[in-house]
Parts: structure tokens; sequence; C-alpha cells
């Protein structure tokens, strides 16, 4: 097996660079990380953080024997292995193996096990061929902390929410057949009623499930998505609820980035106020293009537009325009507009001729200048008091 494809113990030269290499465990460590400097070439450990002693309880000698023995089965076992081989398939061009990021339970010298994370990234000398293996080791048990707080407080919400609203949805069954006399203004009541226990009840199935709580910290989210396929999202949701759509997709870069949950969120609600506010034998207009540094997402509605008094607090808050129809909170704009907001981008929505209204999210992409990330203005939900 070649230098470039193993770990030796033959000797090498010293190397420059003590500088850069000093630098790099200063900005390492700066927030608790053991850092570390490996020898592809030997397998000595160049560099280790004396705070890996303390956490764990090894020092180099026990790093170096489990790097150097291919069947070590100890407790450095997780953090050690596969190095060999990672070398062999970086230098056969997989250029994935240079920098990973790996999450490892670490069982240190005194029996205990801590959650770990490793992120290490191979150096290439003049050549090309491996260096040295640089990285950190991360104690993880806070942030797992954190998580199982938020589990445990998510679940409390859950039922401090649905046992009340239990009552209320088997109350408002038990007057809906019991007020079959009732007249038509509290039988909309009624209606309302059950409406809005039946949406809030469904947000907890959606948000404060157990099975939700389960997936969070589970994988990786997702940081990106097709602009393309959440126009095709958007469409399918138009025509689940039986309602024609145009569908215009131009130029668009292949993925933005973005938590494609909260973008799909923001989407939903433009194409449910178009589906609210609009005749059912309509047609609802999607599109998406590039413009402006970034891109342009339009829904339209062929129905009777935003009152013109409305079109300037739309977005606002808890806001119903004078032509809101049946249950609502005020909400769904103004989450719609946050969300865009932690994006950098922005919505906006104009009266369209002959008839109807056409709301627009504009996100930036990378391929440009773009935008501030954060909005210049500070909103009331974000406000320093």
């Amino acid at each position: 097996m070649s230098r470039s494809t193993r770990v030796n113990s033959q000797p090498r030269p010293g190397r420059a660079g003590s500088d850069l290499a000093e630098q790099f465990r200063a900005i390492a460590e700066m927030h608790g990380d053991i850092a570390w400097v490996l020898d592809c070439y030997t397998g000595k450990v160049l560099y280790l953080s004396q705070s890996a002693i303390p956490m764990a309880g090894f020092d180099v000698h026990d790093i170096e024997s489990q790097l150097l023995d291919p069947d070590a089965a100890g407790p450095l076992a997780p953090l050690c292995a596969g190095l060999q081989e990672r070398l062999r398939r970086f230098s056969g061009g997989d250029l994935s193996r240079k920098r990973l990021v790996r999450c490892h339970e670490l069982r240190t010298a005194g029996g205990r096990t801590i959650p770990v994370e490793v992120t290490s990234t191979i150096m290439t000398d003049a050549s090309g061929a491996p260096d040295t293996l640089v990285g950190t080791v991360r104690d993880m048990s806070e942030v797992h902390a954190r998580m199982d707080h938020q589990r445990r407080f998510t679940s409390m919400l859950n039922h401090e929410f649905r046992t009340p609203l239990s009552t209320i949805d088997g109350a408002i069954q038990r007057l809906e057949v019991t007020g079959a006399d009732a007249d038509d203004a509290t039988r909309q009541r009624y209606r309302k009623i059950q409406v809005a226990v039946d949406r809030l009840i469904a947000m907890m199935d959606e948000y404060l499930s157990p099975e939700r709580m389960a997936e969070v910290g589970a994988a990786r989210p997702a940081d990106s998505v097709s602009p393309a396929l959440l126009l095709e999202e958007a469409a399918d949701q138009v025509r689940a609820s039986g309602r024609a759509v145009d569908l215009e997709i131009g130029t668009l870069p292949p993925r933005i980035r973005c938590q494609p949950n909260g973008l799909r969120v923001a989407v939903k609600v433009l194409v449910d106020n178009a589906l609210q506010y609009s005749p059912g034998d309509s047609p609802i207009s999607l599109g998406a293009r590039q413009a402006d540094g970034g891109i342009t997402l339009t829904v339209r509605d062929r129905g009777n537009g935003v009152p013109p008094a409305d079109l300037a607090r739309i977005f606002d808050k808890r806001y119903r325009g004078s032509n809101a129809a049946g249950f609502g909170s005020g909400l769904g704009l103004y989450m719609a507009r946050s969300v865009i907001d932690v994006y950098g981008g922005t919505v906006s929505v104009q009266n369209v001729a002959p008839r109807g209204a056409e709301f627009r999210i504009w996100l930036p992409t990378g391929s440009g200048t773009g935008k501030c990330v954060a909005p210049k203005v500070i909103n009331s939900d974000n406000s320093r008091e």
C-alpha cells in the first residue's frame, strides 16, 4: 500500500506552518471543542487538546494504540476506526472523504458514555497526497439535554391543549346532534366552533405529536429545495381542492437554500388564500421565474381582489381584511411573511386586471448579491424590548 493510502510507522521530516497550526488550535478550542492533528503517514498524534484527558480520560498514547491496531475494539474504536479505508478512497479520487462529520457514543475511561460529534478534514501536501488529518471532538451532552427538554415540554403542551379541546369537541358534537331545531345562525356558530377545534387538533398532530418529536435530532434536516418542485406541489394542492390550475415555470436554479417545510407552509398559505377568495369555477395561476438576483413565485386568483384600504396591512399580525369570510385568525398571511423574512425575501400583493389578486414571493439565491438575511426593519415580534 502506498504512502498516501495507509498509516505506517516510518519517520518523516518536520513540517512548516506552525503559526497556522496554532491558529487552528485556538479557533477549534474557542468553544470548548477538543482539537487534534494526526499525521496520515505515521499515524502519530501531532497535537491533542489537554481537555481530552479530563473529558474522556484518554491521552495521546491511548489514541495512537487504537489507530495503529486494525483490530482495536476498545472504547476509542468508534473514533479511530476506518482511517486507512478513508485515506485509500480519498487517494483514489473520492473527494467526499475529505471532510466528514460523524456522531458517536464515546465510552470514557471511567465507563460512562458521552455523545460526541467528530468533525475531521484531510489536509494534503503539495502533490495532493494526504498529509494530516485535523479535526475536533465536540461534547454533545448539553445539546441532547436541550432536545430532551424540548420533547418533554412539547409533550406537556400536547397533553394540556388536547384535554380541553377534546372536551369542547365532544360538547359541540352533542350540541349539533341535539340542536336540530336551532336557527341557521346558531347552527353556523356550532359549525365554526367545530371547524376551529378540528383545525387546532390537526395542528397539534402536525407539530406537537410524539411522532414529530421523535424526528427531532433523528436526522439532519434538508437545507434546500427545488423551486420547481415547490410549485408542482402547490399545483397538486389546487387540483386536490377540485380547482383548475395554470402552471408556468420559467428558468430556475436547481435548488435554493432554505428550510423546505417552512417555505412549503408559506406557499400553502397563499394558495389557501387564493382558493378561499375566488370563485369555485375559476382557475388559480401559479408561476416561477428568475428575477432581480433571486427567484419569484406567484399565486394569482380571479376573485374580487384585495380592498384597497387593506393592501398596506394585509400581512399584519391578526389583521383580517374587510372582505374576510368564514373562520380565520388573521395569522396565515402574517406567518407566510414571517417565514419569507427569515430567508431574506419579500412577499407582496397587488390587484390585477381584469380581476383578482396576485401574491408574489421573492427569494434570494446564491448566484448574485441577494439580500441581507435579516430584515432591516425589526417587526413587533422581533423587537429589542
